[in-house]
């Protein structure tokens, strides 16, 4: 137990929070940097997750007859102990995740951003009042809420892809319940116990943590009790709890695989393109669904953006994430670097050139060298495959026809990035391109504002914005008869 005559630290407190649920076992959460055990949190069984949406659908009525500026509140208290916690919280992301402590930090203020927009947003759920087709009647639109709410979250944000849903589902009047990543538990229950500090109900917010998340989705995709389903994860899992949603006719929301690309046309400025290349594809050591995953890149101007993005390559620092210094942490576990480095192996075979990088990095077996591939085509696996890891395929194309094609030869859809100064080639290949989210010259574009999300195999459903909330408001028509004077 902790000694509540000092401070606790935030790890401590999660500790605690975790043992507080009586579950009899735990499995160990570790630093892939270091491979330390950093904690034992409660492992969930299917019996438990079923206690626990029980309790959710119990919790939500009370929650939904409050008022939105009241359900506001509550979040902004919320956003405010997030903030207040920040370092802690980013400090803890590290040491599960990896990434750099600088992008740690801003990914909890990044969170945090959700909070707040869906707090000011939930007061903005408006109906209508349709023109009637009859003059005893009114027709009336209501927003309601959902219902119980589910969401299987990503090892790669594991702070930012819950608040991105639990916002918006509280704000709307929904309760929720949240399965995170295995590999990143700690980050999930830091933010239960900062909500639960806030005021918000217990059983309102509540996060399940499992080793087993094959047992643990089922519960949750099942269950008729859930009447929506969010998930951020693979294509293939995705397909997989679309289809176990559809048995109890379940909304989902799918923010999937990519396979983006990063399109240079001989107009760029290139070293800001390089500049943007390297945030893109190296963020979290290229473990995000929307870095960029295909360079492309105009023959007449390959050998001068590839040198230049060789150069700023080499001069990225690989370690620990806790250190100030790194720029690039390790892979999540040993299925990444398998994964990573057998699509680096396939490559080489298949004919690609190594312009820097390419072999293991040291620190440990979970690191691999950002690397520069030149001399790739289109049907090589790598090309074809979402990398999710720190290795930039260069691609070269003739014209502008042809970089479309080659963009859009992929199932995925989600994100999409060029770099021109031509403002008429901007809308051409903007409207041109088959993805949900383009960057025009930038290389990093998300924002609480803006919605999030992806075409094709990438996805259904958006996140953030606006119409991040109806995807956790359900329309009531009512029909008002009976008013002829």
């Amino acid at each position: 137990m902790v000694d509540h005559n000092r401070r606790a630290s935030l790890l401590e407190r999660i500790i605690e929070h975790s043992a507080a649920a009586g579950m009899s076992q735990q499995f160990a959460v570790k630093n892939p940097a270091t491979g330390k055990v950093i904690a034992r949190v409660s492992d969930y069984s299917s019996e438990d997750v079923e206690r626990v949406v029980s309790a959710a659908q119990m919790a939500m009525p009370d929650w939904q007859q409050r008022t939105a500026q009241q359900r506001a509140d509550a979040l902004m208290i919320w956003h405010d102990l997030i903030l207040e916690e920040k370092s802690a919280l980013a400090e803890l992301l590290t040491a599960e995740q990896g990434k750099p402590i600088r992008e740690a930090e801003g990914e909890i203020g990044y969170a945090a951003s959700f909070v707040k927009w869906f707090a000011e947003e939930g007061k903005r759920a408006y109906g209508e009042i349709v023109p009637t087709n009859a003059p005893s009647r009114r027709l009336l639109v209501l927003k309601q809420p959902i219902g119980v709410v589910a969401a299987i979250t990503p090892w790669n944000f594991p702070s930012a892809m819950i608040t991105r849903k639990v916002a918006p589902a509280l704000a709307a009047g929904c309760s929720i319940i949240v399965k995170p990543a295995e590999d990143t538990p700690l980050s999930a229950l830091a933010l239960e116990l900062l909500a639960h500090q806030a005021g918000l109900p217990a059983d309102l917010f509540r996060v399940v943590t499992s080793s087993d998340p094959v047992s643990t989705g089922s519960v949750l995709t099942g269950d008729p009790v859930i009447r929506k389903l969010s998930f951020t994860g693979s294509t293939e899992t995705g397909k997989k709890i679309m289809r176990a949603c559809a048995e109890s006719v379940k909304k989902v929301s799918l923010e999937l695989g990519g396979n983006a690309p990063f399109i240079v046309f001989e107009s760029a400025d290139l070293d800001a393109a390089a500049d943007g290349a390297i945030l893109s594809k190296f963020r979290n050591a290229g473990q995000t669904c929307v870095c960029a995953n295909r360079i492309l890149v105009q023959d007449s101007i390959k050998d001068a953006f590839v040198s230049r993005l060789v150069a700023r390559t080499k001069k990225l620092n690989i370690g620990n994430g806790a250190e100030p210094s790194t720029d690039i942490g390790p892979l999540i576990n040993e299925n990444a670097i398998r994964k990573v480095s057998g699509l680096l192996n396939d490559s080489i075979k298949a004919g690609a050139s190594v312009a820097t990088g390419g072999v293991p990095a040291r620190g440990g077996d979970l690191f691999l060298q950002p690397t520069i591939l030149t001399d790739v085509s289109p049907g090589m696996m790598i090309s074809q495959t979402e990398v999710f890891g720190p290795i930039a395929p260069v691609m070269t194309f003739q014209n502008e026809a042809d970089a479309i094609r080659l963009a859009n030869d992929t199932p995925y859809g989600l994100a999409a990035y060029m770099w021109t100064q031509e403002l008429g080639q901007t809308w051409r290949v903007s409207e041109a391109l088959e993805f949900g989210m383009i960057g025009v010259n930038e290389g990093v574009i998300s924002s609480e504002a803006a919605p999030f999300g992806g075409i094709k195999e990438s996805g259904i459903g958006r996140e953030g914005s606006r119409h991040g909330l109806d995807e956790y408001l359900e329309l009531k028509y009512v029909a008002m008869g009976g008013l002829a004077g």
